[in-house]
C-alpha cells in the first residue's frame, strides 16, 4: 500500500468543509471496474459492524435480485431533479439516461451522529464530495497491471469484448487520478489488500 498526499483539488471551494463533522468519518473508495472494490467494502463492513455504507438513488429499475434500501434507493426522475433543486445531492450524474446520486442530509446525519461511513463512488463523484466533505478520507484500488485486469473482466464472464475494452480505457483514465487520493492499494492478492484497507479504516476508530 502506498500512501500519498493528494493533489490539491482546484475544483474544491476555498469555503467548503463546514458539513464535516468532527466526530464522524466518511471514506470515500474509488476503483476502475473489476479491481474487487466491492469485495474489499463488503469484507470491512463484516470485520467492521459500525460501519455504515452509504446507499445511492438511481432512477433506473431495479435489476434481477435487487432490492430496494439495500442495493439502491430507487425513485422516480421527476423526484430526482426536483431534490437537484432543492440541493439534495452531494453528488450525481447522469449516466445512459439514468440519474445516480449520493443524498447529503444521509452523509450529514451519520457523520453528526458521530459515525464512520462507508462510500463507494466514482473519481468524478468524488471530487463532487470532497467539495463539501474535504476532510474525507479517500482510498483508490488499483489492479496489479492492466493486463491483469482485462484478464480479471475475461474471466468473470459478465462483459463482451467491447464491453472489455471500454472499461480498459476507462480504468486507465482513472488510474491517472490515483495520485488524487490519500490512500493507494494495488489489489494484487486478495487477503493483503482486504487487511489494508481495512487498517486504514482501523485507524479512524468511532467517535
Amino acid at each position: 500500500m502506498k500512501r500519498k498526499k493528494p493533489k490539491k483539488n482546484p475544483d474544491i471551494h476555498p469555503k467548503a468543509g463546514r458539513e464535516q463533522s468532527a466526530g464522524g468519518c466518511l471514506f470515500i473508495v474509488s476503483a476502475p471496474s473489476g479491481t474487487g472494490k466491492s469485495t474489499l467494502c463488503q469484507a470491512a463492513r463484516e470485520r467492521f459492524p459500525d460501519l455504515v455504507y452509504s446507499i445511492s438513488f438511481t432512477t433506473r429499475s431495479p435489476r434481477a435480485g435487487e432490492k430496494d434500501g439495500v442495493d439502491y434507493f430507487f425513485i422516480s426522475p421527476s423526484e430526482f431533479e426536483a431534490r437537484i433543486g432543492r440541493g439534495d445531492w452531494v453528488e450525481w450524474a447522469k449516466v445512459h439516461g439514468h440519474y445516480y446520486g449520493t443524498s447529503a442530509d444521509f452523509l450529514n446525519q451519520q457523520l453528526s451522529a458521530g459515525r464512520r461511513v462507508l462510500l463507494d463512488i466514482d473519481v468524478a463523484g468524488a471530487k463532487q464530495i470532497l467539495n463539501r466533505f474535504p476532510e474525507s478520507v479517500t482510498i483508490f484500488i488499483m489492479p496489479p497491471s492492466l493486463d491483469a485486469l482485462r484478464r480479471r473482466l475475461e474471466t468473470r464472464g459478465t462483459d463482451d469484448a467491447e464491453s472489455i475494452e471500454k472499461r480498459l480505457v476507462n480504468a486507465e483514465k482513472e488510474i491517472a487520478e490515483k495520485d488524487f487520493y490519500r490512500h493507494v492499494i494495488v489489489n494484487d492478492r486478495l487477503d493483503a489488500a482486504i487487511d489494508a484497507f481495512c487498517d486504514i479504516i482501523a485507524r479512524y476508530p468511532p467517535a
